[in-house]
């Protein structure tokens, strides 16, 4: 059964994971805030037994790109008594129309794709009706678009400054936390330092200059199961890592699982998923880079 070679298997990723985590943080430059990294563990797809699993284990953050797989995981009753401490991230594409669902989850600590001022308009009032007479503003974090790639989603990376400034002055219910990127897939580091990372670091300078606030007040959530390492090198102090932690995901509709007469296509594969792609020699490139410092 599942429980006892899994649990063990998941057990074990956890606390390597964790181990690479604080290494990296150990090479950062000193010039860089001496934030300690946050690991996400991403659990999409993923039973709420394996949360648990990695909960038993010292991990409190989750992350989940789905608004309704996050409603029913967090609202689980394995979870709910067993994770009492447990934080949920918001990691995927959040629409307007599903702002109160996710609102309502147990123990949301933070949403880190909000990409407009009008979504961000849409959090703060919803949180504020939701909350009612309570004064717990919700952690939130913008989501840019470094890459400038269509299929990504996020703010163009000049609109920064002025959607961190709206947040700020416009939505009281909100705590403006920091930035967050995806990036573009499969980047290898023998060509230097990810260009994404090093344009968050860019509009995190701007948003310090121009709001006057101190770096360590402002976290860039960047770095997945491929790279994660090179990006708390560089500044990130929020990686969002799945793979290497719960192993490949298991998609409902995949080929496996459809009727065999005409072979149907595999469904397109999810950002932690696809990067899981990217070849081990880049992978292992990252231990190598030397940082500059900025």
């Amino acid at each position: 059964m599942w429980r006892a070679a899994m649990s063990e298997e998941v057990g074990k990723a956890v606390q390597s994971v964790l181990e690479r985590v604080n290494q990296a943080a150990a090479r950062r430059p000193k010039a860089l805030p001496s934030v300690p990294p946050r690991l996400v563990a991403v659990s999409k797809t993923k039973p709420p037994d394996m949360v648990v699993e990695a909960y038993r284990q010292g991990q409190r953050n989750f992350g989940e790109n789905y608004v309704n797989e996050l409603v029913d995981k967090a609202s689980d009753p394995l979870i709910l008594e067993s994770c009492p401490e447990i934080k949920w991230h918001f990691i995927g594409h959040l629409q307007k129309n599903n702002v109160n669902k996710l609102l309502g989850v147990p123990n949301l600590f933070l949403v880190e794709t909000v990409d407009s001022a009008k979504l961000a308009d849409k959090v703060n009032s919803s949180w504020q009706r939701l909350r009612g007479a309570s004064t717990q503003r919700l952690k939130v974090m913008v989501q840019i678009n470094t890459s400038g790639e269509q299929s990504k989603h996020g703010l163009p990376p000049e609109d920064t400054v002025n959607t961190v400034k709206h947040i700020v002055s416009q939505c009281p219910a909100l705590h403006f936390s920091g930035l967050m990127t995806i990036g573009r897939y499969g980047y290898d580091l023998a060509l230097g330092p990810n260009p994404d990372f090093q344009m968050l670091l860019s509009r995190r300078q701007e948003v310090c200059d121009s709001l006057k606030l101190p770096p360590e007040e402002v976290e860039l959530s960047m770095g997945m199961s491929t790279d994660f390492e090179h990006a708390i090198e560089v500044g990130s102090t929020n990686v969002r890592v799945g793979s290497i932690i719960f192993g490949n995901r298991e998609y409902p509709n995949s080929a496996a699982n459809t009727p065999i007469p005409s072979p149907a296509p595999s469904p397109a594969p999810s950002p932690e998923k696809t990067s899981k792609t990217v070849s081990e020699e880049a992978a292992k490139k990252m231990h190598h880079l030397t940082v500059s410092e900025h």
